[in-house]
């Protein structure tokens, strides 16, 4: 049995923005299963809703912090969110560093998550039963390596950073550093902490890399992507220094609550898995027809038996609304329809896709909400025929994934972990039995409406070859279950080194 501590911002579904807290929550479920002994510390934001933990108490000792002259005081809590056991770090006042209503976005969030670290790896060295691995997750907790190291015995728990999307770094002034009882003639050095563009400020996640004995990204392909100039958001120089410690392992998702059989939010149940017989592929299919009615029904859509095509993102530079856009103008073009839920805080882009919005309001065929809706997420799941995912670039997706579980086929540009997951059923150099979706190489209209182009024309023109896509899609294990080995494997190799 292997003892792990995952230190991390987020955690699905209480304290979730984006992927990174269903890994943390699909990655410890299945280390559970697995019978390794998994904690899980998180920063007891006032939003977690409490009422769905379980046996929550205070621990003992609280972690005072004394930072430029003032102290920082924390309360940890243990409780119990399902079978995961937490350890909650509550900032009493009066700095109440997460009582925002908030995970982020706040201006003081690089001290808010630095302080965080400090009082999570100070709690962890007073306990009597030090763990194994501090499994770390981006930068809100990287800097937890660089303390371990600087400041604690080298010889403590071994350090695991997953790097789930290296364009946030974290770029903060040197004194923060100091701040934390760190020495800056030691680790404000260029071969250190010091960014290698903003060089008048350190970087957090550069710090991780460097510190930690070991370093995952969330997809193989994307592992390779940020050792490029291109990929490397300006780390690409520190990261080929420290290969030898970096490896790439798929992430997965949790088969449990993204299950079309068993999901409560649908209006029709459907069975995906063990789908061998063409009646149980019409049965799936009707499935999906059900939940597209509905669904339809409530954002009044008009009944048809048209290609609908769906997409669910944050509607960031990253994800690509530009083409995101013209893949929602050709699909309507093409007598498609098209749903959208998408949130931003970035007014430019709520701006223009409110007026486009606003433009198709008399468009009987296409839907705009600009929401976080988990019940409509999975609606749409189940009821699309196919799932755009136009990104520029993509650490992992899990998207794609899901999509694929509810029997919708991906359209995806060939990036990240998109390229580790879908496979075009023309251009592949996959087995014929494993291509289960449509790609596109550059991020271009031209790209976005050749693959998009070809998924409407076998939809309508080729049926069976349609269904046979869909059984294709739906026999791949995109599960936790064969991605969790791989980080036991990674565990295991640091405790015998």
């Amino acid at each position: 049995m292997i003892h792990v501590i995952q230190i991390a911002s987020e955690l699905a579904p209480i304290a979730k923005v984006g992927g990174l807290g269903d890994v943390i929550y699909g990655l410890s479920k299945e280390l559970v299963r697995l019978n390794h002994k998994v904690e899980i510390v998180l920063p007891k934001y006032d939003s977690i809703p409490l009422d769905k933990l379980k046996d929550l108490r205070p621990e003992s000792p609280h972690v005072n912090l004394e930072i430029n002259g003032v102290c920082y005081s924390h309360t940890i809590w243990s409780a119990y969110f399902e079978d995961l056991k937490l350890l909650l770090i509550e900032s009493l006042p009066p700095a109440n560093l997460f009582n925002r209503g908030m995970i982020y976005g706040c201006a003081d969030d690089l001290e808010r998550f630095s302080i965080f670290s400090a009082a999570a790896l100070g709690f962890i060295r007073q306990r009597e039963q030090a763990p194994d691995v501090l499994h770390l997750h981006d930068w809100p907790s990287a800097l937890i390596a660089v303390l371990q190291q600087e400041t604690y015995d080298k010889q403590s728990a071994k350090t695991l950073l997953t790097i789930h999307n290296l364009e946030h770094q974290a770029k903060c002034p040197p004194s923060l550093l100091t701040s934390l009882g760190l020495k800056q003639e030691r680790v404000f050095t260029r071969d250190k902490m010091q960014d290698p563009v903003a060089t008048n400020l350190a970087n957090i996640l550069k710090g991780g890399i460097i510190y930690s004995d070991a370093i995952t990204t969330v997809s193989p392909n994307y592992q390779q992507e940020i050792l490029t100039v291109e990929g490397g958001c300006g780390l690409h120089e520190t990261l080929i220094a420290h290969q030898h410690k970096l490896s790439g392992i798929l992430n997965g998702i949790d088969e449990e609550f993204w299950d079309p059989e068993k999901d409560p939010l649908l209006t029709r149940k459907y069975a995906t898995h063990r789908v061998r017989e063409e009646e149980q592929l019409t049965e799936l299919l009707a499935g999906k027809q059900e939940n597209r009615r509905h669904l339809c029904k409530i954002l009044s859509i008009r009944p048809s038996n048209a290609p609908l095509v769906c997409s669910i993102t944050r509607l960031v530079p990253q994800k690509s609304p530009r083409l995101l856009k013209a893949a929602l103008l050709r699909t309507l073009e093409k007598g498609g329809q098209f749903i959208l839920l998408g949130t931003t805080q970035i007014p430019e882009i709520q701006q223009e896709f409110e007026q486009l919005r606003q433009d198709l309001k008399a468009n009987p065929d296409v839907a705009l909400i600009f929401e976080n809706d988990e019940t409509l997420a999975h609606l749409i799941f189940a009821a699309a025929d196919m799932f755009i995912i136009p990104s520029l670039f993509e650490p992992c997706g899990l998207t794609q994934l899901i999509a694929l579980r509810y029997g919708t086929i991906p359209i995806a540009r060939v990036t990240g972990g998109l390229a580790d997951t879908v496979f075009d059923i023309d251009t592949s150099s996959k087995p014929s039995l494993e291509r289960n979706g449509f790609t596109f190489e550059h991020p271009d209209e031209q790209g976005v409406y050749w693959a998009l182009d070809r998924a409407l024309k076998l939809y309508t023109d080729d049926r069976s070859s349609w269904r046979t896509l869909i059984k294709q899609g739906i026999g791949m294990d995109f599960s936790w279950r064969h991605a969790t080995p791989q980080y036991v494997m990674l565990y295991k190799k640091l405790l015998n080194t």
